[in-house]
């Protein structure tokens, strides 16, 4: 049996790294460090990690790494520290500030939701709405991914407060969302594995 030579994930504390560059920040929706900076190391060979450092993200690789390799695994594992802080930071309060935020942001404030919260008995869909209560409930299995794809969630049922049904009129309201389409490749991804059901369609281009 040939071994696994791909990199594995690891959440130990960095030593004898040297740091290679800093780029660009993560989009301007999110809550988390800008900066990211990644640190590359001769005695690293096969485990991938990260974490906060003041308002940077660091990323530790391993040296042999390519550019390509390097821009996949620092997108990896910004989701993957998204996820986490969005599992510990996101209660029904948070979840409510989040999306007045986002309706603020992307939709003028034009949605204005009654309540919005956690529901532990949607296993469907990712979330569902009452506009005539004004209500929003998001399935706990988004709990724990990224960020920007509760963001996506609650800014897809902010739209429908607005607009019932996934008519053109409710997708061009979700351009306005700059993460739309990574958001819905990340669940079509988790719907592939077998998860969830189909997101709804969007119409052709």
């Amino acid at each position: 049996m040939s071994a696994d030579r791909s990199p594995r994930f690891a959440g130990e504390t960095p030593s004898h790294s040297a740091a290679r560059t800093s780029r660009g920040a993560q989009g301007p929706q999110s809550r988390g460090p800008g900066a990211v900076e990644v640190r590359r190391s001769t005695r690293r060979r096969r485990t991938v990690s990260a974490y906060r450092e003041g308002d940077r993200t660091v990323v530790l690789i391993p040296a042999r790494m390519s550019e390509a390799e390097e821009q996949r695994w620092v997108r990896v594992m910004l989701d993957k520290l998204a996820a986490q802080e969005s599992k510990r930071m996101l209660g029904d309060a948070e979840l409510a500030d989040r999306a007045e935020w986002l309706s603020e942001q992307y939709l003028g404030g034009r949605a204005r939701p009654a309540s919005v919260r956690w529901v532990t008995n949607q296993n469907t869909r990712w979330g569902s709405c009452t506009p005539s209560e004004g209500s929003i409930r998001l399935s706990h299995r988004l709990q724990g991914m990224p960020e920007y794809v509760v963001d996506y969630v609650l800014v897809h049922e902010l739209a429908h407060l607005l607009v019932p049904g996934h008519g053109e009129r409710f997708w061009r309201l979700l351009e306005s969302y700059p993460r739309t389409e990574r958001a819905r490749g990340y669940l079509e991804g988790v719907v592939a594995a077998g998860r969830l059901p189909h997101l709804p369609s969007a119409p052709p281009e």
